[in-house]
């Protein structure tokens, strides 16, 4: 297994090298592994994917930092990988809040990256006010430099999540966040191109975009390249895949009893090879 600081070393050239860097999500170890064995080059969690694990609902606030920090371990230790991961607003309101979830994260948990988003998690008041916002990403940011190994810091700018179509005041917000030191800037929800090419040219930080949401243009990585995106992650989307057949499934036996589905699965031969 590589060290931290090497895995962290390699996940940062990964930004830095020419194309777009695919991020694989997975939801647990074993997923890690599989997305390992599929050639995938970096990973990070999902917190929809983990939250979906636990039997909890995503976005309400009630998977806690022990748990995601727990999720994160044992994907980190699952693969020689580098790992990233969600780590919401960072479980907390307060700059001082999201600057020590960064520090455990990488202290506790082996994580070379993580994102922290401007989402409050109240539905009242869903989008933290612009200056604290810029304030928690500075504080995450400083935590983060701080650390003895690059840490690749993600601020999320949620407005499009949140039904707030605002362009211009996302566009401000990652601005502001890339100034405060975040080192990848993400706006999670921008699907359209011309949007997409808006957001690159604004920052000159490497953007994330998200993929594998339902209903979005079918942009394929070089396309998305071709708009300037530097990352793609593809959030909870393989969770969602792999739920969705499971529902599938279960349906299909409860309702009609028969067992159809099988025919589509993988042996267990190969998903035992995947796990070598």
């Amino acid at each position: 297994m590589p060290t931290q600081a090497e895995k962290a070393i390699q996940f940062q050239a990964l930004h830095q090298r020419p194309g777009v860097l695919v991020v694989g999500n997975p939801w647990d170890a074993g997923t890690a592994r599989i997305l390992t064995a599929l050639g995938y080059a970096a990973l990070s969690t999902t917190s929809a994917g983990l939250a979906f694990a636990l039997g909890k609902r995503d976005g309400a606030g009630v998977v806690t930092r022990e748990e995601a920090f727990a999720n994160a371990r044992a994907i980190v230790d699952a693969t020689p990988l580098p790992v990233a991961a969600d780590l919401e607003n960072g479980y907390g309101h307060s700059p001082e809040e999201a600057a020590e979830t960064i520090r455990l994260a990488a202290e506790s948990c082996g994580l070379v990256g993580g994102s922290i988003e401007d989402a409050t998690g109240d539905p009242a008041h869903p989008i933290y006010d612009f200056e604290q916002a810029v304030e928690r990403i500075s504080a995450a940011a400083e935590a983060a430099h701080a650390l003895p190994f690059p840490f690749m810091l993600v601020a999320r700018a949620e407005n499009y999540l949140h039904d707030r179509h605002d362009l211009p005041d996302t566009i401000r917000r990652l601005q502001a966040y890339e100034t405060a030191g975040a080192e990848v800037l993400y706006a999670p929800g921008i699907t359209h191109p011309a949007d997409i090419r808006e957001v690159c040219a604004a920052v000159k930080k490497p953007v994330n975009v998200l993929m594998g949401l339902k209903g979005a243009p079918p942009l394929s990585v070089r396309e998305l390249g071709d708009l300037g995106v530097r990352r793609v992650s593809i959030g909870s989307g393989f969770s969602r895949a792999a739920l969705t057949a499971f529902v599938q499934a279960a349906r299909e036996v409860r309702e009609h009893e028969t067992f159809h589905f099988a025919d589509d699965t993988l042996y267990i031969s190969e998903l035992t090879d995947m796990f070598k």
